[in-house]
C-alpha cells in the first residue's frame, strides 16, 4: 500500500519507520550488520555512551530523483568524517563499504517513505555509534553498536529557502580549543542546548558561534557551518580547528568554483569585518542552505542582502546544489550512489 503523507509539509522531526539496520562490534570485529524492525536499542545501564559520551553519529539524505530512482549524496565522506570521530573517542571505526551498505539497505527498505520528486522532501539517516557493554570506569568500551535508522523530513529551519536572522553572542561556546568541535559527537551539541534556546526565545533563528579562543571569528551558525559572499565574487568559509567539517560546505566550495567561477576560500571570518559580505547563509546537510537575512551583534544589527529576499549567487548555489541531490543536474563524478 501506498505511504500517504502531507509530503510537503513535513518538517524536520522523527518518523518510525518499519525498519533500520544494527551491528554489533564484539572481540575486536564487527559482527554481519542486519535489517531489524525493532526501534530499540537495548544496552547495559553502565554504557560508556550513556556516562560518557562516547558516542558519534551522521545525517545523510536520500533523493528521489525525476525518473523515480533513489540516490544518496556523498556517503563515502560521511563514512569518513565517522571514522575521523570514531578515532577521537577511541572507538572501531566503520568501514566505508559497511557504512555505505547499510544506508542503501535502510533506504530500500523504507522506499515506499522516500518523498516523491518535486515536494522537497527527502529521506533522512541517521547512523549512530555507541560505545555498549558493563563498564563504569573511564575507559573504552569493550563493546559497540552502529545502526542506521531513517525518517522523511522536510526543511530544517521553517519556511524553507527564505532569510532568518541569527544571534551572535559571546557568552557562549559550543566546543573548547583542542576540544571535539571537529568530531561529530553528541555533546556538543548538548552544549549548544541553551544557547540556541535563548536565541530562539528572543526572536531569532539560532546563535552563531565565534572561535572560543579569541570570540573574534566566526565559526558555526547553529548546527550548520557559516558562508559568505563578497561583493568580488568571493565564496568564503570558515577555517578553524575546531569547526566540524561539513560535507555541503566543502561541495559548496567546490560548485562555487567550478559551476559558478567564484574564488572559494577558507579563511579566518572576523565578526568585525561583515560589511565585505553581500550575501550570507548557514550551510549543512540538515539545513542545505539557509540565507542569513541579519545578525544581531550587540546593539548592532547588520543586513546582509535583505531579511526577505534570497540573494542571487545563494539562489545560484542552492539550485546547483539540490539540482545534483535530486538527479536534474550532472554531479561530479563520484558523487552519487545509486540505491538499487
Amino acid at each position: 500500500m501506498p505511504v500517504e503523507l502531507d509530503w510537503e509539509n513535513l518538517g524536520f522531526s522523527y518518523m518510525k519507520l518499519p525498519y533500520r539496520y544494527i551491528a554489533y562490534y564484539k572481540n575486536g570485529q564487527w559482527e554481519e550488520g542486519r535489517l531489524t524492525d525493532d526501534a530499540t536499542l537495548h544496552i547495559s545501564e553502565s554504557s560508556p555512551a550513556l556516562h560518557y559520551g562516547q558516542q558519534a553519529f551522521e545525517g545523510l539524505k536520500a533523493y528521489r530523483t525525476k525518473s523515480g530512482v533513489i540516490q544518496l549524496f556523498r556517503p563515502d565522506e560521511n563514512a569518513k568524517r565517522l571514522q575521523r570521530t570514531a578515532d577521537r573517542l577511541l572507538m572501531p571505526q566503520v568501514p566505508t563499504d559497511m557504512f555505505i551498505k547499510a544506508c542503501k539497505q535502510v533506504t530500500k527498505a523504507n522506499e515506499d517513505y522516500v518523498p516523491p520528486y518535486g515536494t522537497g522532501g527527502t529521506l533522512y539517516l541517521r547512523p549512530l555509534l555507541i560505545g555498549v557493554g558493563d563498564i563504569i570506569g573511564v575507559k573504552p568500551a569493550d563493546e559497540y553498536i552502529f545502526t542506521v535508522f531513517a525518517m522523511p523530513v522536510g526543511n530544517y529551519f521553517k519556511g524553507g529557502l527564505v532569510p532568518t536572522n541569527f544571534l551572535i553572542q559571546d557568552e557562549y561556546d559550543r566546543a573548547a580549543p583542542h576540544g571535539t568541535g571537529a568530531a561529530k559527537v553528541g555533546g556538543n551539541y548538548a552544549a549548544s542546548l541553551l544557547p540556541g534556546d535563548q536565541a530562539k526565545k528572543a526572536g531569532f533563528s539560532d546563535v552563531i558561534y565565534l572561535d572560543p579562543a579569541t570570540h573574534t571569528k566566526i565559526e558555526e551558525v547553529g548546527s550548520a557551518n557559516f558562508f559568505g559572499i563578497t561583493a568580488n565574487n568571493e565564496f568564503i568559509t570558515p577555517i578553524s580547528p575546531s569547526i566540524l567539517p561539513s560535507i555541503t560546505k566543502y561541495s559548496l566550495l567546490y560548485l562555487a568554483e567550478k559551476r559558478l567561477g567564484l574564488k572559494a576560500i577558507e579563511s579566518d571570518v572576523f565578526v568585525d569585518d561583515l560589511e565585505k559580505f553581500t550575501e550570507a547563509g548557514a550551510c549543512g546537510t540538515a539545513a542545505v542552505i539557509s540565507p542569513i537575512g541579519g545578525v544581531q551583534n550587540g546593539d548592532a544589527f547588520h543586513v546582509f542582502y535583505s531579511e526577505t529576499e534570497v540573494g542571487p549567487v545563494t539562489q545560484q548555489l542552492y539550485d546547483e546544489l539540490t539540482g545534483i541531490q535530486f538527479g536534474d543536474i550532472e554531479a561530479p563524478e563520484g558523487w552519487i550512489v545509486i540505491v538499487d
